[in-house]
């Protein structure tokens, strides 16, 4: 599979046209729905490559941004969550110079 090319998984007489916030691969039980002994196997059948970790933040971002960005009537809520969203970034990669910023108790 190349750079921009559709996932093997994909067939589109079977699904339709393309919607890149949907998992097209063999589905599984859904993580809420997991019991606590059965969490090892179900991460043991988790596709744990770089290629698949990139697939999976594509997909939370399509459909975040389908549902927040695209829909005709756009509430303010994405541009909140894009302010804290960069206010927790900036916070966390300031994070050792704000330190020693504390205001501490003497006595």
């Amino acid at each position: 599979m190349a750079f921009g090319d559709y996932p093997a998984e994909y067939n589109p007489k079977v699904h339709g046209p393309y919607d890149p916030a949907r998992f097209y691969g063999k589905p599984d039980t859904p993580f809420g729905q997991v019991k606590l002994g059965e969490l090892g196997a179900w991460f043991g059948r988790r596709d744990k490559n770089p290629r698949a970790a990139a697939g999976a933040v594509s997909r939370a971002f399509w459909r975040w941004q389908h549902k927040y960005w695209q829909p005709k009537r756009m509430g303010i809520a994405p541009f909140f969550q894009v302010i804290v969203g960069g206010m927790v970034f900036f916070y966390t990669i300031n994070y050792g110079k704000l330190k020693h910023h504390r205001n501490y108790k003497y006595h």
